[in-house]
């Protein structure tokens, strides 16, 4: 079978040079006589391999020695609790702004172990818009302030980092990490997961200065301290290797490219072309407020929503998969991460154009 166009919100499309390049190593690895997934992560090999990994993601988003990187399991909604309990203690406040479905799940879980400041919640626009920022409650002395940097369900994402004052700011940024470049030392945490941007599901990404965590996870057990993990280098217990292997040749795949620059020029074309083909037909139409369009995850709707069924059979016929919006908020989502190259963007924008054509 011919390789389809995938635009899956996560798991997601992979580059097909790094898919190429796992499955010739897939059962001999380096010259091992084995897979990457039969090797011991204590080894010197897979070390190595761990080291250059981070060193590549280092140099990808320029991140110093002020901050350390973590290659963590449990995906960024555990991360929801982790961060709280390892940033901020029993009486502080954390500051959350919510703006869609990623952010109110991490609200949950903050609630459960501290005290949480709502600073704004666009529930009033349904999350298709982020209330003003001079109207924000922000708390001082907060721990920290959390947002979602891009809500992949609802496709609203921040063109700037939030301007809280002194106050660390912690990032959730599963699903447009790596798709430009970023200032991280505007950021006391990012996180991501893998499984949009870098790799395969099963891998997080955290990127924390390292005065924070120094200062948190008092009390806990130390599988859920941040300075643990750090200091083990992400291997006080087995990590996911065979993602973090993926990861690695992610990595590389985007410096082959040109590096984050020419992946923000690429991926702001690819956005632009296909919200110019929504803005310009009667037909379609994008939900979210200009300022907050996201790049990575572009939901639409059709001027008939009884036609959302035939869209989506008729575009799967010519080769283009996973376009349904979430259940939650129903629709049409186009995922453009970094690995869906624009003759998707191209081949979605003439299908758009061919079915209103007979249907509008």
């Amino acid at each position: 079978m011919a390789r389809i166009f995938n635009f899956s919100a996560g798991p997601a499309a992979l580059p097909l040079e790094v898919l190429e390049t796992a499955q010739a190593e897939l059962t001999d690895w380096q010259g091992s006589g084995m897979s990457v997934m039969e090797v011991s992560h204590r080894s010197k090999p897979f070390i190595a391999l761990a080291d250059q990994a981070e060193a590549d993601l280092r140099e990808l988003m320029g991140i110093s020695d002020d901050y350390a990187v973590m290659f963590l399991q449990g995906g960024a909604t555990q991360q929801f609790a982790l961060i709280p309990m390892n940033l901020s203690a029993a009486g502080q406040t954390v500051d959350q702004l919510v703006t869609g479905s990623w952010s109110k799940k991490a609200l949950s879980q903050g609630q459960a172990v501290r005290t949480v400041n709502v600073v704004a919640d666009g529930a009033e626009s349904s999350y298709t818009d982020v209330p003003a920022p001079e109207s924000w409650n922000l708390t001082a002395d907060a721990a920290y302030f959390h947002y979602c940097a891009n809500e992949t369900i609802g496709g609203l994402e921040f063109q700037t980092v939030p301007d809280v004052g002194n106050v660390p700011v912690v990032c959730h940024m599963s699903s447009n990490i790596l798709s430009r470049p970023v200032e991280v030392n505007k950021f006391g945490m990012i996180y991501a997961g893998a499984q949009k941007n870098i790799g395969p599901a099963g891998l997080t990404i955290v990127v924390v200065r390292k005065d924070l965590i120094a200062a948190g996870g008092k009390g806990l057990p130390d599988i859920l301290k941040y300075s643990t993990q750090a200091d083990a280098g992400s291997m006080s217990n087995t990590p996911p290797t065979f993602a973090w292997y993926m990861a690695g040749l992610g990595f590389d795949w985007i410096k082959r490219q040109g590096g984050l620059a020419v992946m923000g020029e690429l991926n702001k074309a690819k956005a632009d072309k296909l919200y110019g083909a929504i803005d310009g037909s009667g037909f379609y139409a994008s939900p979210v407020a200009l300022a907050y369009r996201s790049w990575m995850n572009i939901p639409f709707t059709l001027a008939n929503p009884d036609l959302d069924g035939v869209f989506l059979a008729q575009a799967a016929d010519a080769g283009m998969v996973n376009l349904k919006g979430h259940r939650s908020v129903g629709g049409l989502r186009a995922s453009i991460y970094n690995a869906v190259p624009m003759d998707a963007i191209d081949a979605l924008v003439s299908f758009m154009e061919e079915f209103e054509r007979k249907n509008g």
